[in-house]
């Protein structure tokens, strides 16, 4: 039996351009772009259709599954939350981001990680979930652990990203000490003396532990087809190293010269949404909107708040000179789902899986009304 959905007198979104007009969905799928009709369909009342949105990393999930210190959630109720809380954002299609490797300041385990994995894996399976669900393991390869995490994931299909991630202090993100001591120090409630100690501890795993962590999860990454992605770099030298290690996104870089070698490689840049909001890096890095402005910024991630996803988008069309809405809705959509190989999704255009947002635009903030994914209402 063939389902139809026909949403009519809507501003679409389409990969470069705003056209009035009406969508027909068919069996999942974006069966017509027809401009300027007059279909008879549902209403969307001169509203904006956008693709679903496509996040490549939110640890958001780890949120709900560990709420206080010591607290957990069962995992599939952890699950069908944080779920709930990406499908209302807009966000049809999402690669959770689970910790592999531990260190001091983690409050989950292996064995954490691993359920959390099975809770999606399984709410997949029993189609529980709103939104299309895969993995993102955030390799912290300085870790003495990290190996043996990435290896309960071996064989895991819905795996599509790997980032290799070392929060040492002294480099990356935490090249200012100040910074670090803020972020740790005050966390676990250190003595200056004490900090100074886990700071060499620290420094001292990732000189042991980073280059060859790096260059197992690269290789494996390799051979099982899974997208590899930097973190944090700060330096040509770091863009190097990755571009040797074969990967395809540069997460999160620090500085612009980092950015900009990335980009001339060929690197999909990727930076938070929360930082395009804030106008800032929460930790004192380059702003994503600098490098928004410079045609460096490829891929937004809402990272640790959801909805920042779709606000970005629609705060960079609106406001940064020389972005239009179509190219900022493709850092979201088009560009993300590329990245990682998912090439049925992510632009509006006959063929392509329904997944859609309608959104309204109140006092310059996107308000979703309603999303679809593969034709049908999830939120």
């Amino acid at each position: 039996m063939t389902a139809e959905t026909v949403l009519s007198n809507a501003r679409i979104v389409l990969a470069d351009e705003i056209v009035e007009g009406s969508l027909v969905l068919r069996d999942g799928f974006i069966a017509d772009v027809d401009a300027g009709s007059s279909r008879t369909g549902e209403d969307m009342g001169g509203d904006y259709v956008i693709p679903g949105l496509v996040e490549l990393h939110t640890d958001h999930l780890e949120g709900h599954y560990a709420p206080r210190p010591k607290v957990r959630w069962n995992p599939i109720a952890a699950v069908l939350a944080h779920d709930a809380q990406v499908a209302t954002a807009g966000i049809t299609t999402v690669l959770d981001a689970l910790r592999v490797g531990m260190d001091e300041d983690a409050d989950l385990t292996l064995a954490d990680i691993r359920k959390l994995a099975d809770a999606i894996e399984d709410s997949v399976a029993q189609d529980r979930l709103r939104a299309d669900h895969f993995l993102h393991l955030r390799c912290e390869v300085s870790a003495p652990d990290c190996l043996q995490a990435f290896a309960n994931f071996d064989g895991d299909e819905r795996v599509k990203l790997a980032s290799l991630m070392d929060h040492a202090p002294g480099q990356r993100q935490f090249v200012n000490l100040e910074t670090y001591a803020y972020y740790y120090q005050r966390k676990l409630k250190l003595t200056d003396r004490d900090f100074q100690k886990f700071c060499e501890k620290r420094m001292g795993e990732s000189a042991l532990n980073s280059r060859p962590n790096r260059v197992h999860i690269a290789a494996a990454c390799q051979e099982r087809g899974i997208v590899l992605a930097s973190h944090d770099d700060a330096t040509i030298g770091h863009v190097g190293e990755a571009i040797e290690q074969g990967v395809r996104v540069a997460e999160f870089p620090t500085t612009e010269e980092a950015a900009r070698a990335s980009k001339a490689a060929g690197l999909g840049v990727l930076m938070g949404a929360p930082n395009v909001m804030r106008g800032a890096s929460h930790s004192g890095n380059v702003s994503a909107r600098t490098l928004a402005s410079d045609g460096l910024l490829d891929i937004l991630s809402s990272d640790y708040i959801p909805f920042s996803l779709i606000q970005s988008a629609f705060f960079l069309g609106d406001m940064v000179e020389g972005i239009s809405l179509p190219q900022a809705v493709a850092m979201v959509s088009k560009n993300p789902a590329e990245a990682v190989g998912l090439n049925d999704r992510g632009i509006i255009e006959q063929g392509r899986r329904a997944d859609l947002v309608r959104v309204r635009v109140d006092d310059h903030v996107p308000v979703v009304r309603t999303v679809w994914r593969q034709g049908l209402r999830v939120a």
